[in-house]
């Protein structure tokens, strides 16, 4: 009896432990990928953000060497106005351009009725370059621009005389929407958040937009407190201090510009489902706990009944893990040939790629494609064209011996071999090995050269794999190959590169 107590006991406690530990390693995988989205949010924003100001940056140092070394009359700055406006309407970020003197008078806009006889003087851009004589970009505080009643971000330059002394600024005002409309296009959720600020903390845009956050001093808050001055990117958890909303935080410092991006998504709305799916898998938990407990109290009195239904437990266990296993095998096989299905290749291909860019190994692809083989269906048949198919598939099958190798249907009337550890030479023989196999089936094809069915055959090897290469290319050079064969001729296997391997 008190074997059978502990028995019961320890079962209990043992599904709970499991059940707590899968929770707690479900929120950890959770929360993972929410910091690598995070980061890339950040590194896409942080493009972005210098994108944009590179772009109206290049048009202000063309801007400054013009009004330093040519002239600057009436008719000089007509001309610069025309050429302005073509440069701005290739550039939607740029809400309008400006030269200014060394006054801070208006001496060049572009809105459709010229401004003139404005003082800006009090705005932050032209003290700071009229007291500064960094001829750098200079990133200034988000404003109203006077000339379109719009929030704009300046970016600005100073204007030299001959003798260094300062003769003005010229100045890009860039359109906040330009920058939201970008962050829109991102799905942060309800409570995420995206921001740019300068390096001295002042917030030049954010997502949720607000305007009263525009232009407010955060230098306090934790991120520009106690993270960047440790390091010029990371992701951080922390509670802002602006709206109390605990983020996932990736941010980074820009090299190029003054900047610092950040780009925030809620924790309460990333572990949302994590948090429902725990609630469900407790409640299950749960009814197994009372379930186990009533059986408990039935085990005390009938143990020969409590061991039989655990001996059917055991087997639909097995029968389930049977079944997932089978369901697992056939959603990575084609149906038609039997062969790896596209899904299963693109995991394989995915897989092999990585770890010969790691070991910096060979990896070879080998395209092949049934020649003519609309027309093999348009004169016997799609039965006979599926049974054609199956036929092929089984010779294509038997080309590759290695364990690792794989041979996937890709589509249609394709089907390919991904031979990891594999050079050009290797490929090339297995790849003729296939092509003479399938001509070797002998099935009657009229509508072909010979008679007979036959594959053309496309080989690329990438030996070895290098970091800087993407899968996509594998399969686009393979492709190349495989339709350089079909208008060689048919029936014959061409690489990449441009030779020939053999044809029939």
């Amino acid at each position: 009896m008190l074997l059978a107590c502990s028995f019961i006991v320890l079962v209990c406690l043992s599904l709970v432990a499991v059940q707590v530990w899968q929770t707690m390693h479900s929120r950890s995988v959770q929360l993972q990928q929410a910091e690598r989205a995070s980061a890339n949010l950040a590194n896409a924003v942080a493009q972005h953000a210098y994108d944009t100001l590179k772009e109206a940056d290049t048009v202000l140092v063309g801007l400054v060497d013009r009004m330093e070394h040519g002239g600057a009359g009436d008719v000089e700055m007509a001309h610069l106005r025309d050429f302005l406006l073509l440069r701005t309407g290739e550039l939607p970020q740029l809400q309008d351009i400006f030269i200014f003197d060394a006054a801070g008078r208006w001496r060049l806009n572009l809105q459709p009725t010229p401004l003139a006889n404005q003082d800006i003087s009090e705005r932050e851009y032209f003290t700071y370059h009229r007291d500064h004589a960094d001829r750098g970009a200079h990133i200034g505080p988000p404003i109203r621009s006077k000339a379109s009643g719009k929030w704009v971000v300046t970016v600005s330059r100073r204007l030299n005389r001959a003798d260094g002394g300062f003769a003005g600024v010229v100045l890009a005002a860039i359109d906040m929407q330009y920058f939201l409309q970008f962050y829109q296009r991102f799905d942060i959720g309800r409570a995420g958040a995206i921001f740019v600020a300068s390096d001295s903390g002042i917030m030049l845009m954010r997502r949720p937009f607000e305007e009263k956050s525009l232009g407010r001093d955060i230098s306090k808050l934790p991120l520009f407190s106690n993270y960047l001055p440790k390091a010029a990117s990371g992701t951080t958890v922390f509670t802002s201090g602006q709206d109390g909303v605990t983020r996932i935080n990736s941010y980074r410092r820009m090299q190029q510009y003054p900047l610092v991006v950040s780009a925030a998504l809620a924790q309460d709305e990333v572990l949302a489902e994590w948090r429902a799916d725990a609630y469900l898998s407790g409640a299950v938990v749960g009814v197994l706990l009372l379930g186990l407990g009533w059986l408990g109290g039935r085990l005390l009195k009938q143990i020969r009944r409590r061991i039989e239904a655990e001996a059917e437990l055991l087997l639909a266990r097995h029968a389930l893990e049977k079944l997932n296993h089978t369901l697992e095998e056939m959603a990575m096989q084609d149906g038609l040939t039997g062969l790896a299905n596209r899904r299963r290749f693109d995991a394989a291909l995915s897989e092999e790629f990585s770890r010969a860019s790691r070991e910096a190994s060979a990896l070879a692809l080998v395209m092949i494609d049934v020649d003519h083989f609309k027309l093999y269906n348009d004169n016997y048949g799609h039965a006979a064209g599926d049974e054609c198919l199956r036929a092929i598939g089984r010779a294509v099958g038997k080309g590759p011996r290695r364990p690792g190798d794989v041979v996937a249907r890709y589509g249609g009337e394709e089907m390919v071999l991904l031979l990891p550890g594999t050079d050009m030479q290797g490929a090339l023989l297995v790849a003729e090995k296939v092509r003479a196999a399938v001509e070797g089936l002998r099935l009657t094809h009229a509508g072909n050269a010979g008679g007979v069915v036959t594959v053309s055959a496309g080989v690329e090897a990438f030996d070895p794999v290098t970091r800087d290469r993407c899968p996509l290319e594998l399969i686009e050079a393979a492709d190349r190959a495989m339709y350089r064969a079909k208008e060689e001729g048919r029936n014959r296997v061409c690489a990449c590169g441009g030779a020939v391997a053999r044809t029939g």
